[in-house]
């Protein structure tokens, strides 16, 4: 037979070779080459992938903005409508479903179509299931069984979205081989895009809406429907943020508002977890977790963190989830942190996670971005035409039926002559025709009606039916016709319908919104515990718990603190919490910030990291006084004072600032040091105290607020050779104390300390012998507080206030901490916290002299 076809027939005009002609091969050749059109590789190449990724994004990928489905999705709602698998009806077995799908409308994979599916049905994914499901439709964890073992059929709310399609109310195509119609869109009877949200991925784009409360997007849509110009932002007001099914809490509306307002966004959520007090320590227990994660991603993620020890303080975790109700436990060890182990949760597992908005949907068959008004404009601009088409149809189908029922009681005024004509006609098609003419003159279709008409409709009950039908009908087409006409009254049947679906499937909100209160900082993942910061003269920091030290009597040799370098001391001591801003001021007037957190915490005898590790320093600078920063709101300026005896005042709000370089402080004079910084109210009375304790007080208003690199007023009056070594905020319900480098002091009440004016000598404070010392610091602490003293060698130690005698103003003191040949003491600091171990057995104290409380004047 090929052979056959291929020999030239009689009738063949192609000549043969031997004629002069072409042989086969070039005849084809001819022929193939007058058909083929040359096109550049790129441009066919082009044109071929932008078809395909238009056939990705439109028939499979993204959802149409009028109704929220895949062509995947409406086709398994259409076949299902289509098989009478109603909410009335018994479930069928989903591959009953996937095989109807599949050989008339999807010709795709048969996996693909069970997904779309299972995802319909599950009421962790979507916020109001589609798909009334039966058996294993799969956890967040698991999936579902196969289909051969599930059943399924529409859920009511499902019925919502195929509402009136037999009513003309969309248009419809041929399926793949045109044995079949298939909508192109569903009346959706609700905002299913954002009820339910839709997740795809084309080629070059994709798409994630998150779903939403019914209850909150039908009030926009029909706020939007009395208001059609309404913003986005007025929107906002009913459509709060997105509503997870799997609940959570959504932190912030700063995600929100970015992807209503552009389309795009990143919106938090976190897992619903409560700290609970149980025997043998606390508990964090978990009763929600954020959208499309797992228990089982939790637990293992948790796990891999504690075996790292990234995490600490978890002694196991439990999964007590049980019927669809979720419960997940951590059991902490005792005295865990149970705050800061949640937040290092939310932090490092998926706790907490992060939804990336992209709303990206199909706009008259282009893919667009849609803003939360775009799209519950295209939403409304679709039932506009729904049920505009609806009561077009329904008028028509009222006005045809009208006309019947007119035609009908006319005929039964008439009925002895028609039934004489009827009887005179040869057939159906003459008697149709006598009806249409004289004296009857009935239409066609009314002249049909009238040849099918039953005998019952010759009783007085058949004619007051048809009078009372054509009364409704007639009523009917009036309304249907004020509809079409009032654009208004349209939209008011828009509303409520929309209305009656929210009061019929609406729920509460189970994802709630939340305040956030921005990333999780580091400090949210550290106990904000009490610490001692310590600086050393030759720079190196460190932080140490306040449980490192204990409690000793006035006059006991300590504990070993720093393990330092030759020469080098410790001359700063802060005790704060972890929390807390600490401001460094450097000796050239510069200020820089820290949190005590970032500052490495060590044990109490190393060395600790050198500061010019974590400040910007210059060459030849270092830092002079260390501030706490924990009364920025209950103080209104910052007190500086110089060893010449300058003094500013500055707002403390001036120094709020993160510049890692470093912000300037004052201007010092050449040859000065700043030698103390503290926090005044603007009200308070100021002490200071020389080297050679002489000491002044006065009004700190006397002294006015200057700008930060102010260089300041005299403060106080020295004598050559002395300097300011101290100086303080008075306060009324503490005393003033004063240490020797000898380690000797005193405390005593400012009340012995008379008010004099700025720039004067002062009095004396303090009675120095060559024994005593010279002052080294002086400030204000009651006897409830502690101090730490901190010696040039290293050595701490922690004592109580209290302890130390109050004395009168020219008194020599009391010994404060023993001291070895040679050693002095470098810095103290006072403890607040009345937090302290088992006082040690006090050693005898070197009692002073009783030296007479004798007022000196100094300017005498």
């Amino acid at each position: 037979m090929a052979d056959d076809d291929q020999t030239p027939t009689p009738e063949d005009p192609t000549p043969t070779p031997e004629e002069g002609g072409l042989s086969a091969d070039g005849a084809l050749a001819a022929i193939v080459a007058g058909s083929v059109e040359p096109i550049e590789i790129e441009r066919e190449m082009e044109q071929s992938f932008l078809e395909y990724a238009m056939s990705v994004i439109i028939a499979r990928a993204l959802p149409d903005a009028r109704d929220g489905l895949k062509p995947v999705h409406r086709r398994i709602l259409w076949a299902m409508s289509e098989g009478g698998l109603r909410p009335d009806r018994s479930h069928v077995k989903c591959a009953t479903v996937v095989g109807d799908v599949l050989g008339k409308y999807h010709p795709h994979g048969d996996q693909s179509v069970y997904d779309a599916l299972v995802r319909m049905g599950q009421p962790f994914s979507i916020r109001h299931t589609l798909i009334d499901p039966h058996g294993n439709f799969g956890s967040p964890s698991d999936p579902p069984a196969a289909y051969r073992y599930t059943e399924c059929r529409l859920s009511p709310i499902a019925m919502q979205l195929l509402a009136d399609i037999d009513e003309d109310t969309v248009d419809f195509s041929p399926n793949f081989d045109g044995r079949h119609d298939e909508p192109d869109v569903l009346p959706a009877r609700f905002p299913n895009l954002l009820v339910n949200g839709s997740q795809g991925i084309a080629v070059g784009m994709a798409t994630n809406i998150p779903p939403h409360n019914l209850d909150e997007v039908v009030d926009a849509v029909v706020h939007l429907l009395a208001n059609p110009e309404a913003t986005t932002d007025e929107l906002m007001a009913f459509v709060k943020g997105p509503d997870f099914p799997t609940g959570g809490k959504i932190m912030g509306r700063s995600g929100i508002a970015s992807a209503y307002r552009t389309g795009r966004g990143s919106i938090r959520i976190r897992a619903t977890a409560e700290i609970e007090e149980h025997d043998g320590g606390d508990r964090i227990v978990v009763t929600e977790i954020p959208y499309q994660t797992s228990i089982e991603q939790i637990e293992q993620k948790t796990a891999e963190l504690v075996e790292k020890r990234e995490i600490e303080g978890i002694r196991a975790i439990r999964n007590e989830s049980a019927k669809g109700v979720t419960k997940l436990v951590f059991e902490l060890k005792r005295d865990a942190p149970a705050l800061v182990i949640l937040n290092n949760l939310y932090k490092h597992t998926p706790l907490q996670v992060s939804f990336g908005v992209n709303m990206v949907a199909l706009v008259d068959g282009v893919p667009r971005t849609l803003t939360l008004r775009d799209a519950l404009v295209a939403y409304v601009e679709h039932q506009v035409e729904v049920i505009t088409r609806r009561s077009e149809f329904r008028l028509a189908k009222a006005q045809a039926r009208a006309h019947i029922v007119e035609g009908l009681i006319k005929a039964l005024d008439l009925i002895d002559q028609i039934i004489a004509t009827i009887r005179a006609s040869e057939d159906r098609a003459a008697a149709r025709e006598s009806l249409t003419a004289a004296p009857f003159e009935f239409s066609v279709e009314q002249a049909d009606h009238i040849l099918e008409m039953q005998l019952v409709r010759l009783t007085r009950l058949g004619r007051a039916n048809l009078e009372t039908e054509l009364a409704e009908l007639r009523e009917k087409i009036t309304e249907l016709e004020a509809i079409l006409a009032d654009e208004g009254r349209l939209r008011n049947v828009i509303r409520d319908e929309l209305v009656a679906v929210r009061d019929a499937h609406a729920t509460p909100r189970v994802c709630q919104l939340a305040v956030d209160y921005g990333d999780l900082d580091i400090e949210d993942l550290i106990d904000d515990e009490e610490v001692v910061v310590t600086l050393s003269e030759q720079g190196y920091v460190k932080t140490v718990s306040i449980d490192a030290f204990r409690t000793q009597g006035r006059g006991g040799r300590g504990v070993a603190g720093a393990k330092l370098k030759d020469e080098d001391f410790v001359n700063h001591v802060i005790h704060t919490t972890a929390h807390a801003y600490l401001l460094f001021f450097s000796n050239r007037g510069r200020v820089y910030r820290l949190k005590a957190h970032q500052i490495p915490m060590m044990e109490r005898t190393a060395r600790g990291t050198a500061i010019v590790n974590l400040l910007q320093l210059q060459p030849d600078e270092h830092i002079q006084a260390l501030i706490d920063t924990r009364d920025y709101e209950t103080n209104r300026y910052l007190f500086f004072a110089t060893r010449q005896g300058q003094v500013k005042k500055t707002s403390f709000t001036d120094y709020d600032s993160s510049l890692r370089a470093g912000l300037i402080a004052l201007n010092l004079r050449d040859g000065d040091e700043l030698v103390a910084v503290f926090p005044t109210n603007g009200e308070d009375d100021i002490l200071m105290t020389s080297r050679n304790g002489q000491t002044i007080r006065f009004a700190e208003s006397e002294v006015r607020p200057m700008g930060r690199a102010a260089a300041g007023v005299r403060g106080m009056r020295l004598r050559d050779g002395d300097v300011l070594v101290a100086a303080d905020a008075v306060r009324t319900d503490a005393d003033y104390v004063i240490v020797t480098d000898a380690g000797y002091g005193k405390r005593t009440a400012p009340d012995r300390y008379p008010r004099k004016g700025r720039g004067t000598q002062g009095v004396k404070g303090i009675a120095l012998t060559e024994q005593r010392g010279e002052v080294i610091a002086a400030f204000m602490a009651s006897p409830e507080d502690q101090l730490v003293v901190v010696s040039s060698n290293g050595v701490l130690i922690r004592t109580l206030v209290g302890e130390i005698s109050e004395q009168g103003r020219s008194a020599t003191g009391v010994r404060v901490m023993n001291l070895p040949d040679g050693d002095r003491v470098a810095s103290v600091a006072p403890v607040t916290s009345t937090d302290a171990d088992d006082d040690v057995p006090l050693e005898s104290p070197d009692t002073a002299p009783a030296d007479a409380d004798v007022e000196v004047d100094a300017e005498a």
